[in-house]
């Protein structure tokens, strides 16, 4: 079995060492706040008094508040770092996980990176995920703690990677909820309950997900003129943007989706697919 520290026990820090624990694997946990130790400490992890007592163990895990809060904690301890194998599983920048990666490399420790595709109350069920990128021998060392949180993935030994991705899926599931909340707004301003409405968005929004894919492939063949797109000029939400105001609510959520699609209009793609905003995305200067 794998020694394991957390240092780190916010409501995620808690659920990651929790599973690590229920999976029998010797559990060391520090917090800043002591009392929060004890819940893991009643179910068998041994407290740390302090975060250097903690990290003599086969995998430091780390879960803190941000990146500042990672270096706060490990950078007093960076000569007891030295042959450690550290896996850091706190949100940061993709050049923030790489700047880690770059500060273990210099104290000679072993740098893994980590984004949690997951709710706390998810972490231990097949719908968690964790996805790692960094040292490889790392991952492949203690892949079976990890599958102890949920499936795993490894996105190659640049460390940001982890990063990008899970800021990438989060971007997408952000803008989603803002759409269904602009819809809300929009019936509720009629006098419909958010919930009525989340009944038929759900069903909506399985439907058309699966397009996804479909805009995909187009994105990356590079050709918005293929047959069988909806264009760009037939995508133009005015009707919504109008319907919006009429209701007395903010435009702000529409309004970004109808300029990424009048900026491919204005510059003579009005006939292609929609997929096309993504050049005003990738390079919005350009597309202006």
């Amino acid at each position: 079995m794998t020694n394991v520290s957390f240092l780190g026990l916010g409501e995620m820090g808690s659920a990651l060492a929790d599973a690590v624990l229920r999976a029998g694997h010797p559990t060391t946990v520090w917090n800043r706040t002591a009392d929060k130790n004890a819940p893991l400490v009643d179910a068998g992890a041994v407290p740390a008094r302090t975060a250097a007592d903690a990290v003599d163990a086969d995998l430091i895990v780390v879960c803190l508040f941000d990146h500042a809060s990672v270096h706060e904690v490990l950078d007093p301890l960076g000569d007891r770092l030295a042959g450690r194998r550290i896996l850091n599983l706190t949100t940061t920048s993709p050049d923030g996980a790489r700047e880690l990666a770059r500060w273990a490399a210099e104290i000679g420790a072993d740098y893994l990176d980590g984004g949690i595709m997951a709710t706390p109350e998810m972490i231990g069920t097949p719908a968690a995920g964790v996805l790692y990128s960094g040292s490889h021998q790392l991952y492949a060392d203690y892949r079976t703690v990890f599958e102890s949180w949920g499936s795993t993935e490894y996105f190659g030994a640049d460390a940001g990677m982890a990063s990008l991705y899970d800021l990438a899926l989060l971007s997408s599931m952000y803008v989603m909820f803002a759409g269904f909340f602009h819809g809300a707004a929009m019936v509720g301003a009629a006098g419909v309950p958010a919930k009525e409405f989340a009944a038929r968005a759900v069903d909506w929004l399985r439907a058309v997900v699966p397009s996804i894919t479909e805009y995909a492939d187009v994105i990356d063949g590079g050709d918005y003129s293929v047959p069988g797109q909806q264009s760009l000029e037939f995508s133009d939400i005015s009707d919504i943007v109008e319907a919006s105001r009429a209701q007395g609510i903010s435009t702000e959520v529409v309004d970004i989706v109808q300029n990424l699609i009048h900026r491919q209009i204005a510059a003579g793609h009005g006939s292609e697919g929609l997929a096309r905003v993504i050049e005003s995305i990738k390079n919005s200067e350009a597309a202006a």
